[in-house]
């Protein structure tokens, strides 16, 4: 073993530990497994701009009640030297995963310990009520216990801004600088002080209910289409606690939950994955649609701010749709729904990120809408809400991850509020005599018929790090001049903030914040991005393509050309 390793271990040993954490350590040094040492003791769990996330266990470099509280007590030190005077205070959730209420009890304690007024869940809740609480109660910051739609063994903490959303530059850079100061547990404030927190719940609920009931525009479809049969499940996560009540309230009287995925259990017994993007996730929900012949499948991860659906397609059989496909629907019923009760006026905006499907694009300008494109993250949504809050009125946004967001009262991707204007929507659809495929397969004949697929190649080691940095290189110094035979028309450089047109060789400045994300466009309307992550070794490219669909019988036989089209660019680019 390392000797920093052993050292570490040493001083978890020795140091002011818990008695439990202790003698975890001493048995796995006692049956001799360097490997798993190796790895938890190797490095410090990092904050990133999200906050944490790891696996479960003791370690400097996994979750457990140490690294949340040195986590905690960072952005404690921020929160001081940022609102200098005041009177601090944060919110605090959690999700159904293993030990996170647990571990929002001591980001609770920290808080308390360190003069903050902390309101805490006092019950798992959804992410995106953090979210919500945060600006209701006027809190300078929030924290949520979760790892989105990790596996089981995961956990982490997400930390938000006074705005309700996730924090972008300069203070996701500043708190990790604090957080990194921490250099001891000795410095972390741990002694809870129960007179600075306060329990809340149901009186919250109710104000963000209100909200979502607001949203609605087609009610008088609902009334009409009230026994719409709606599938609904949580995937044993926080969306139990409200989506059920939600639906109930806006109007639906036919919602079947799935019963084996209706408890909150950390462990996801039913699932490989608690993730609405994978179809084995899905699939306990789609077979009760089957046996009910629903009308609507909707599923939520863990900490309910993503959600996927499933729907009868034009066979007749049920269909999952994608990220791009459910966001357009939504936004395309916003936009309709909004003009036809008169509201656009001209102020209105959507948002999206830039690896999302330009079909939005495409429909927002149709209705006189602005569109406005983030880098990847729903953070910089968030943004430019806040950039534009009384100047203009957003209206939706959303991301190809099946993130969505109706209204701006929540500042972070809400599966909530989704699945109320998602329910709506099939309303509204079947209200005019036609199912939620029908009306996809009408946008697309209106706007283009769009497919969008993703390639993750993963590069393991430090030979996989500089393959993946090389691969960018080359296609940044080296960009195609064809792809798939149609020219290259231009390259959005977002690394280093310019665009080239490849026809006139000029560059024009590029107003987003560095990422390291090159995206090629080509005469026909095909793009491609290029995205390595920067939190594991992988490196992601979205492809987007399109075609006219004239009727609906060609339906099929465009996706397929599209889909050929999409692997012969994956041929030609040797992503393998």
């Amino acid at each position: 073993m390392e000797t920093a390793i052993r050292s570490k271990i040493d001083t978890w040993l020795t140091g002011n530990y818990d008695d439990d954490t202790k003698k975890e350590i001493q048995q796995l040094l006692d049956a001799g497994n360097e490997t798993e040492l190796s790895d938890a003791f190797y490095k410090a769990l990092e904050f990133g701009t999200g906050g944490l996330r790891g696996t479960i266990g003791v370690g400097s470099n996994r979750m457990n009640k140490y690294t949340v509280g040195m986590a905690t007590q960072g952005l404690a030190n921020y929160l001081k030297q940022s609102f200098p005077g005041e009177q601090i205070k944060v919110a605090i959730a959690h999700d159904s995963r293993n030990k996170s209420d647990y571990f929002a009890r001591i980001t609770a304690d920290v808080f308390s310990a360190n003069g903050f007024k902390v309101y805490f869940f006092k019950e798992l809740r959804p992410t995106p009520e953090l979210s919500f609480a945060v600006r209701h109660l006027g809190c300078h910051s929030g924290v949520v216990i979760t790892a989105s739609h990790n596996p089981k063994e995961y956990n982490g903490y997400k930390a938000y801004w006074n705005d309700g959303a996730q924090m972008i530059s300069p203070h996701d850079k500043n708190v990790i600088k604090e957080v990194e100061k921490i250099q001891s547990v000795d410095e972390v404030k741990f002694n809870r002080v129960e007179s600075n927190i306060e329990l809340i719940g149901e009186e919250i609920d109710k104000v963000y209910i209100d909200k979502i009931l607001s949203l609605s525009i087609s009610k008088e479809a609902i009334k009409r289409q009230k026994d719409l049969k709606i599938v609904f499940t949580p995937i044993h996560g926080t969306g139990i606690t409200l989506v059920p009540n939600v639906l109930e309230k806006m109007g639906f009287t036919n919602v079947t939950v799935v019963q084996e995925q209706a408890t909150p259990d950390g462990n996801f017994p039913t699932v490989v994955y608690p993730n609405p993007e994978e179809k084995e996730a899905m699939s306990l929900a789609v077979k009760k649609a089957e046996e009910l012949d629903a009308d609507l499948v909707m599923a939520t991860d863990p900490d309910s701010d993503r959600v996927g659906i499933a729907v009868k397609n034009h066979h007749g059989k049920f269909q999952l749709m994608n990220g791009n496909q459910t966001g357009s629907l939504l936004i395309y019923y916003m936009l309709r729904a909004w003009k036809e009760a008169g509201k656009i006026t001209g102020k209105e905006y959507v948002v999206k990120t830039i690896v999302t499907t330009d079909l939005i694009d495409k429909m927002a300008e149709s209705f006189g809408v602005e569109c406005f494109n983030t880098l990847t993250g729903f953070k910089y949504i968030a943004g430019i809400i806040r950039e534009l809050e009384g100047k203009k009125q957003f209206i939706a946004g959303g991301e190809e991850s099946y993130g969505y967001l109706v209204g701006d009262f929540v500042r972070d991707k809400d599966a909530i509020v989704s699945c109320a204007m998602i329910a709506e929507l099939v309303a509204y659809a079947k209200d005019k005599g036609v199912s939620l495929f029908d009306m996809l397969m009408e946008m697309y004949q209106q706007y283009g018929c769009y497919y969008e697929t993703l390639v993750s190649l993963t590069k393991k080691g430090m030979t996989g790090a500089q393959e993946i940095k090389q691969m960018m290189t080359d296609l940044r110094n080296n960009p195609p001049k064809t792809i798939n035979g149609s020219p290259l028309v231009a390259l959005l450089d977002y690394d280093n903030r310019v665009k080239t047109d490849i026809q006139t060789g000029k560059t024009s400045p590029m107003e987003f914040e560095k990422s390291n994300v090159l995206q090629f466009i080509t005469a026909d309307g095909s793009k491609i991005s290029a995205r390595p992550s920067g939190t594991e070794p992988k490196i992601k490219f979205y492809f987007s393509v399109n075609a006219p669909l004239t009727n609906k019988e060609d339906f099929d036989k465009v996706m397929v050309q599209l889909d050929e089209k999409v692997k012969s660019i994956v041929n030609e680019m040797n992503l393998k």
